[in-house]
């Protein structure tokens, strides 16, 4: 298990655009003179996991997540790469799923939303203008309620899921270290 979690690792770093390139992208040049939103750290991970998840669950937008989750990561020092990434949970294949969770969840809380409608328009497979004016109508209030309540119970899920598995790595290493010292070395 660890050494597939290490190999996720050193891919998920090559693959990932360096601190030093996006310093001189316009748009990404501020935030990339800032090293401490891109350390993976022990407080830094579980805040863009959080993050993330917050503003790609509430958003539902895809260009805009990313955006958001990058300029939240700023003043709660997340790590924007992670906080990026997590922005993908919410992909076209989820978002039915989270959008009709949402409405259940705002019906739940007392806003009338109907469910039954929603039902029909997943089986019909009802086109983005038509669930558009599903979304302005009275339906509204129910679902951003619902969307609000999923997004932060995932950001407080995904940040004690990060933290403890970044403690988990930590000792794990530490774990692997003091076992490779203890070890006699061998004379040649």
């Amino acid at each position: 298990m660890s050494t597939l979690i290490t190999r996720i690792a050193g891919w998920a770093q090559r693959q990932m655009p360096k601190r030093e390139e996006l310093e001189h992208n316009r748009w990404i040049g501020p935030f990339a003179r800032r090293p401490e939103l891109w350390r993976f750290t022990r407080r830094s991970v579980p805040r863009g996991v959080a993050v993330g998840l917050l503003v790609g669950i509430f958003a539902l937008i895809p260009g805009i997540q990313i955006i958001g989750a990058a300029l939240l990561c700023v003043p709660s020092r997340g790590n924007i790469p992670l906080a990026a990434m997590m922005t993908f949970l919410s992909m076209p294949l989820t978002t039915p799923f989270i959008l009709l969770g949402s409405a259940a969840i705002g019906n739940g809380l007392g806003f009338h939303v109907d469910l039954a409608t929603v039902r029909q328009m997943m089986s019909e497979g009802a086109s983005l203008k038509e669930w558009t004016y599903w979304f302005l109508s009275d339906a509204a209030p129910g679902v951003v309620t619902g969307l609000f309540v999923i997004s932060v119970v995932a950001a407080s899920i995904g940040y004690l899921i990060a933290s403890f598995s970044w403690s988990w790595w930590i000792r794990h290493k530490r774990k692997l270290a003091q076992e490779r010292l203890a070890q006699p070395e061998l004379p040649e």
